[in-house]
């Protein structure tokens, strides 16, 4: 899979972004089944009954898949499942087949495509001083792909989603042709090959077709970088995924017998897939044919060389391997795991030749000991949902599942056993290897820092940020506006922002004062207090917004935050700086209580002596950002005031001085990723990096570069496990004793107010805390 950079909108664009890799499979995969075939001399039998059972493998795994990408939406998929059920030896065994295999797909994706070449220029299967002229045109392909791919991920990615349509493209017409040409005649499904001496050849033969499985984890780790809810992102993952496996399927069957009946498979010289090419499609299409595998194919190997780019970077920052192998260039990639894969497949091509049949069982072995692994994951989350909520439905989902995880399970177990001498075995020593490197890495160097375990997780990822890219979509809006009075001046200037804010979402503002309790309140001043707020309201009603009073009697922080959280609110605005009781309320420990308990944000003035203290126009907002999700839940707000008034967000971090040597650089990509998805959906942002303490690096960046409104989560993520005691963060209270702009505040955890159309789920997406 190509690396993401920007949003995938509907379920095409994401099986072009992601389905490269099994789509190319029926390109290579006729060729060694066929030849198995030949040589059995039970062709006529067999031949479509291994099809149909591969067909079965991945109709049961995409229904997997399905729950996969509705648990996970966070674009960690299947491994991320895994790592949830199993724990963290699972992210090492994850990992260690992972390297392993976006090395086989680099060498599977070369030496199909020099195949494909060879097809075309017969002459590559000559020599030259004793070296196959494929072999030096498969390490020449390797050598410019690791250079395109160590300049930055965009140079591959430009290519990748272009080839995947034109080989969807070609393998649609493949299908039509053949229906075209011979009818629809789905290959035979015989029960006798799966009896006697046949049974080895169709597991054989099964085994062989595997390879088409080998890309259909890219669809779950995809869902985060679309566009939507988590359960339409998950929906529109799962169309991806539909498209592209789908595609293969049916070129399986239909295209199948046709490949069966034109082509030769002894014929070296030739791949099956060209010789039908050239006998089903009329000139040039054949050519074209051939020019769409090679790009698709080198766009593949290039895919694949990012995968462990990305993959390293985030073993890296978790602190599985040394960071010289994370190390970035001066494209901001990590080129030294790229420059190891590539002198390990040069050194494949040289000793074991450029047949893709010499790799690709290999390939398959690897990629179905993950979906095991995937499968009796997602089996044993299943039956701990239907312990605590039995049902039909469930059970037959967990039957449903265990047979997709004994599918898969029973198809590692034929892979291993077909080609166990012929490098399988490499499994059994070079994951446990791996696994007690990264093991022996990740003690020597210790645990990271929560927030920098996320880091690595979000950076490593092949999408944009999850948790931003929920938040982006979460549709907020400030239609209900509490503004509390003490019916001094000083309170008053709330006001200002109120009517902004309800003239441009038709919004309705409600006014509110409290007076104390007990035996010394008179009449009178009930009366004066309601006098004053219809004052108030008559100013309103005369400036044409819509507002409504409240009178309460009791303690005032109180009285607000049950108002506040009453579930008819969007926003409070209040000044710091009032008479008595707003001015109590907020510098008061009673203030932090009602921070906490407050739904919805709190919009603050501070009035000082700064006239910019008590206006904002919303143009230049500031949001610090620490790399938790605790801190990202202030995005819904700032895309919605920056996309509403066409505000510039400036994304900020003041490292601390305690964190790793490379915090900052890390921290600065980061927020890089962060200012991508807001710049998707046309906000423009900033990225600023402070060498400062947090409050002051806050205070000093809103003053240094004229915001008008600084963003913020009430606690960071030192602070929101203690928010049942420490009601606020030390950091948003130095910012709120000292900010000389506006400051808007959300509570951790607290539910976003949405607008109608708006999906509960993303909402409490967008504002979980996971507990890094």
């Amino acid at each position: 899979m190509s690396h993401v950079t920007h949003k995938l909108s509907g379920p095409l664009e994401g099986a072009l972004a992601g389905g490269g890799d099994p789509a190319t499979s029926p390109l290579y995969v006729f060729g060694p089944y066929l030849r198995l075939l030949a040589a059995s001399g039970v062709a006529s039998l067999v031949f479509g009954s291994a099809i149909w059972l591969a067909v079965l493998t991945v109709v049961m795994v995409s229904a997997m898949y399905r729950l996969v990408m509705r648990w996970v939406t966070d674009g960690s998929g299947g491994s991320g499942l895994a790592e949830e059920e199993f724990g963290k030896w699972a992210v090492m065994v994850n990992a260690a087949i992972t390297i392993i295999e976006y090395s086989l797909t680099f060498l599977v994706s070369v030496a199909a495509l020099v195949t494909f070449l060879a097809d075309r220029l017969p002459g590559l299967n000559a020599s030259l001083l004793g070296l196959p002229l494929r072999t030096v045109v498969a390490i020449a392909c390797t050598l410019v792909i690791c250079l395109a791919v160590n300049r930055g991920p965009r140079v591959s990615a430009r290519a990748f989603g272009p080839a995947t349509a034109a080989v969807l493209l070609l393998l649609w017409t493949m299908i039509v042709a053949t229906v075209i040409k011979s009818g629809l005649h789905l290959p035979a499904l015989h029960w006798a090959a799966f009896s006697g001496a046949n049974l080895n050849v169709t597991l054989g033969g099964y085994a062989r077709i595997l390879a088409l499985m080998t890309g259909i984890e890219i669809f779950a780790n995809l869902v985060a970088a679309y566009e939507g809810t988590a359960a339409e992102r998950s929906n529109k993952a799962f169309g991806s995924l539909i498209i592209v496996m789908g595609t293969t399927c049916l070129t399986m069957l239909i295209v199948g017998p046709e490949i069966q009946a034109l082509a030769d498979p002894q014929n070296h010289e030739v791949s099956v897939f060209t010789q039908t090419m050239d006998r089903l499609l009329p000139a040039p299409l054949p050519y074209i044919g051939s020019l769409i595998g090679i790009a698709v194919l080198l766009s593949a190997a290039a895919a694949s060389a990012q995968g462990i780019q990305n993959l390293s970077l985030g073993l890296r920052y978790r602190q599985y391997i040394p960071a010289w192998l994370g190390e970035r260039n001066r494209h901001g990639v990590a080129a030294n795991p790229v420059w190891l894969q590539g002198v390990l497949c040069t050194v494949c091509f040289l000793v074991f030749g450029t047949l893709e049949e010499t790799y690709l069982s290999l390939y398959a072995a690897g990629v179905f000991i993950l979906l095991s692994l995937t499968g009796w994951a997602a089996v044993k989350r299943l039956l701990r949902e239907t312990r605590a909520a039995p049902g039909a439905g469930r059970i037959a989902a967990v039957v449903g599942i265990a047979l997709a995880a004994t599918l898969t399970s029973g198809a590692t177990v034929v892979i291993f056993e077909e080609r166990l001498r012929e490098g399988a075995w490499m499994y059994a020593v070079l994951v446990p290897a791996l696994y007690l490197v990264m093991h022996r890495f990740r003690r020597r160097l210790g645990a990271p820092r929560p927030v920098e375990e996320r880091l690595g997780q979000v950076l490593a990822a092949s999408s944009l940020s999850p948790a931003f890219s929920a938040a982006l979509y979460a549709g907020v809006s400030y239609r209900r506006i509490l503004v509390p009075l003490d019916r001094s001046p000083l309170a008053e200037l709330s006001l200002a922002q109120a009517q902004t804010l309800a003239r441009h979402y038709s919004g309705r503002i409600t006014l509110l004062t409290v007076l104390p309790d007990g035996a010394a309140l008179s009449e009178d001043s009930g009366l004066d207090a309601k006098q004053y707020l219809e004052d108030v309201k008559d100013d309103l009603s005369a400036a044409g917004y819509a507002s409504e009073l409240r009178l309460r009697v009791g303690g005032a922080a109180e009285e607000i935050g049950r108002e506040a959280v009453s579930g008819a609110v969007d926003l409070v605005i209040l000044s710091t700086q009032g008479r008595s009781l707003v001015h109590r309320w907020v510098v008061s420990d009673v203030t932090t209580d009602v921070i906490h308990q407050t739904t919805p944000p709190l919009l603050i003035i501070r009035p000082t002596d700064d006239w910019r203290s008590t206006r904002t126009r919303f143009q230049r907002l500031l949001v610090p950002l620490d790399g938790s999700e605790v801190s990202e839940e202030v995005l819904p707000h700032v895309h919605e005031i920056a996309s509403t008034f066409g505000g510039e967000v400036l994304l900020m971090n003041a490292p601390e001085g305690s964190e790793s040597d490379d915090y900052a650089h890390t921290i600065r990509n980061y927020l890089d990723r962060v200012a991508a998805g807001l710049a998707q959906k046309g906000i423009a942002a900033r990225v600023l990096v402070v060498p400062l303490p947090p409050a002051q690096g806050i205070l000093h960046t809103a003053r240094d570069s004229r915001c008008d409104l600084v963003m913020m989560v009430t606690h960071g993520r030192g602070g929101v496990e203690r928010q049942a005691t420490v009601k606020l963060g030390s950091v948003a209270e130095s910012v709120l004793q000292e900010t000389i702009c506006p400051l808007f505040l959300v509570s951790p955890g607290a539910e976003v107010h949405a607008k109608p159309v708006m999906d509960p789920e993303t909402a409490r997406l967008a504002n979980r805390t996971r507990g890094l």
